[in-house]
């Protein structure tokens, strides 16, 4: 249970956070890939309080983490609704 609220709860819960804090598909992008990184290394270091884990594991699912909260981010500011001029 715990690996799939780090793997997957978490980083839609970043990405929809950092959706509502930021204006800017950029910025809530950048925040949501930051915040999950940090996220990430500090549950792989407090699951794991015997340190059979190394920093490597959190190296090789941060990727994952990061692309589910960047995807939800985007999936939250959805398509743009300007209209493109006709040249």
């Amino acid at each position: 249970m715990k690996p799939i609220i780090v793997l997957l709860l978490l980083p839609v819960l970043l990405g929809v956070a950092s959706h509502f804090l930021f204006r800017t598909v950029k910025s809530a992008a950048c925040a949501a890939t930051t915040s999950s990184l940090l996220a990430v290394c500090i549950c792989v270091r407090a699951l794991d309080p015997d340190g059979s884990w190394s920093w490597l594991v959190a190296l090789l699912v941060s990727p994952l983490v990061i692309a589910m909260a960047v995807i939800t981010v985007m999936l939250c500011f959805g398509r743009s609704r300007v209209r493109r001029r006709a040249t």
